[in-house]
């Protein structure tokens, strides 16, 4: 999946020279957080609604002004952009390491789009599946060739459809499996697991 499949466009935008407090009457009209600043058609900051409450809270020393300060005197003008195919894991690893909360999205100095965290929430929805009818399974792997290959044969033996499956390192030489499949009978599905020796984590053993 890649940013262009979950960026939001058109984008709403304002100028340096609009206000704080229009720009925070728009944010809250719009439902949003953030507003890139374009200026002749380019990029030159953006504004989030938490740099307006910082920006005209009294502990501010040039004191509270949303009416007459300027959003171009208070913008970030050092932009962390994305590109439209860039993938969304790509973009979900800048997003935390910068402690932002999006990207405007530029292709060929051209604002496109824009991504934001509750997009990248989005994405995860999608790449799981997990909003359609499904059942889940994690079973810890060695971490070695073709452990996965004899999980997904394992359940293509027995009809199973994967409708998702995402791995990622647990501890040194394992990795975890979160698997969703097209049956909800994922406890008898886990015990057949079991007995062919996988370690199933979810679901958990029924108390009989």
């Amino acid at each position: 999946m890649l940013v262009q499949d979950v960026m939001r466009f058109p984008v709403i935008t304002v100028e340096p020279g609009v206000t704080l407090e229009e720009a925070y009457r728009l944010l809250l009209e719009k439902g949003i957080r953030h507003l890139p600043v374009m200026e002749e058609g380019r990029l030159v900051g953006i504004i989030t609604d938490r740099d307006i409450r910082l920006a005209t809270s009294h502990p501010n020393p040039k004191g509270p002004c949303p009416g007459c300060t300027q959003v171009g005197e208070v913008m970030t003008r050092e932009v962390v952009t994305a590109h439209p195919l860039d993938p969304v894991e790509e973009a979900a690893r800048v997003m935390r390491e910068r402690k932002i909360g999006s990207l405007p999205v530029l292709e060929d100095g051209a604002l496109v789009g824009i991504v934001t965290g509750i997009d990248l929430l989005d994405a995860l929805l999608k790449l799981t599946r997990v909003t359609e009818p499904s059942g889940r399974l994690e079973v810890r792997l060695p971490d070695r060739v073709g452990e996965l290959f004899r999980l997904t044969g394992f359940l293509a033996k027995r009809g199973v459809n994967i409708h998702s499956l995402l791995s990622y390192p647990e501890e040194e030489a394992f990795v975890r499996a979160v698997v969703r499949v097209n049956t909800l009978e994922t406890h008898l599905l886990a015990e057949d697991l079991r007995r062919e020796g996988f370690e199933v984590l979810w679901p958990p053993r029924k108390p009989w």
